[in-house]
């Protein structure tokens, strides 16, 4: 989950690299074991199956890339923060982004990027060069030294604006966009080569899909592909958004689950993991969710993000409605059916959570549940998670919504 860079900021400093193809044989570490579980149980095991991104996914020292004290998490499939309020993204996002653009060997890709320098890593022996652009100095120049000192010569590193891309290296095959604008950066389309793919996630600041773009006859042709959610940039571009969150109002968005992507998934909701929408039966409007948990351990799950204003909002009345059966929970506690929201102060700091649940007694019929929550003053950005988690079973969910309570003076 990354932040979105400033527009119309003038390059800072440029550090350029080689011209060779990066390493590819998966090194030798005390991480290896974990790189390899890694790859099998969130990246293969979650669909990715371009044995070449696979392969860069294996051969990538992930650990190399994020700060010290958080090395022992390098492997697990989630954003770790690399300082200035911005993230490295979790190993089955930057394979998917990877994977959908189809990389080959003669490719030039632009990647506007986290400031880890890991995206630029794993295309690096998939493709011909790499021209990687991030806002915050101090993590480019960071990157730069440590791609280099890896010898992934083929990579270029600029500090500046990533919606301005990098004209004088243009046009590019392809083109990562690992932040959120509303629309699609002008600069981008047009540094973009003829039939070039572009992956890119738009949307409001917490409701976001990933989008190819293919060049055609100078025309974008687009298909909308996984809900995602990248951490809210700051700055001009976040001023400039026509549509703003209400963090004084928060609410879930599409808990009914009527509207869904092209690839048939509900929008609004990202990491969905072992679920299908439906239409049989469903306890309000025309469609719901199902998810399947068939391994222990495994998650099933939704999540989605909101602004949420601790100072305004004291509690949330948060209610659904569900159907379960055949629960067994999973090897650790959080391993249990249940709806958890995750709350993080203005830094971005966890303040910690608070759970519905666990549900773990067979309900085959349509039933409400739910409660209010307490909200922390401090709280400003909030992640919803609901599904059965690690434990084995089946869940319906249907008509999730959320009514805030406001906090007594």
């Amino acid at each position: 989950m990354n932040r979105l860079l400033l527009a119309g900021l003038a390059p800072i400093c440029v550090v350029l690299c080689y011209a060779a193809v990066g390493p590819a044989a998966p090194p030798s570490d005390a991480f290896s074991a974990r790189r390899e579980q890694m790859v099998t149980e969130s990246v293969e095991g979650e669909g990715i199956r371009n044995p070449k991104v696979l392969e860069s996914m294996r051969s990538v020292a992930r650990h190399l890339f994020v700060r010290n004290d958080l090395r022992n998490l390098a492997y697990t499939d989630q954003a770790l923060d690399i300082g200035f309020k911005q993230t490295i993204s979790p190993p089955f996002i930057v394979a998917y982004m990877t994977e959908v653009l189809d990389p080959q060997p003669t490719d030039k890709v632009l990647e506007i990027g986290t400031g880890s320098g890991y995206q630029a890593a794993v295309l690096s022996s998939l493709v011909a060069e790499v021209y990687t652009i991030e806002i915050v100095e101090p993590l480019g120049k960071r990157a730069a030294a440590l791609l280099k000192q890896l010898d992934y010569d083929n990579v270029h590193c600029r500090v500046g604006d990533g919606y301005a891309g990098w004209d004088e290296a243009a046009p590019f095959d392809k083109i990562i966009v690992t932040c959120s604008p509303e629309n699609v950066p002008q600069p981008l389309v047009d540094q973009l080569k003829e039939g070039g793919k572009m992956i890119i996630p738009l949307g409001e600041r917490y409701q976001q899909v990933f989008h190819l773009l293919e060049k055609k006859d100078g025309q974008l042709l687009t298909k909308k592909l996984l809900p995602t959610l990248f951490v809210p940039m700051t700055g001009r571009s976040e001023e400039l958004r026509e549509q703003k969150p209400d963090p004084a109002n928060p609410k879930i968005v599409n808990g009914d689950f009527e509207d869904l992507t092209d690839e048939g998934l509900a929008t609004g909701w990202h990491y969905q993991r072992r679920s299908r929408v439906l239409t049989d039966f469903p306890a309000t409007g025309k469609r719901y969710l199902r998810m399947e948990g068939t391994e222990l351990g495994r998650s099933a799950h939704l999540l989605q993000g909101m602004g949420i204003d601790g100072s305004v909002v004291g509690e949330l009345d948060v209610r659904m409605t569900l159907k379960i059966e055949g629960v067994r929970p999973g090897p650790d506690s959080q391993d249990r059916p249940g709806f958890v929201i995750h709350f993080y102060d203005g830094k971005r700091v966890p303040l910690g959570n608070a759970v519905i649940g666990p549900w773990l007694a067979d309900e085959t019929t349509w039933h409400e549940v739910g409660r209010r929550i307490p909200v922390p003053k401090q709280a400003r950005e909030a992640i919803v998670q609901v599904g059965l988690n690690g434990a084995m079973g089946a869940m319906c969910l249907d008509n999730i919504r959320m009514t805030p309570i406001r906090r007594e003076r």
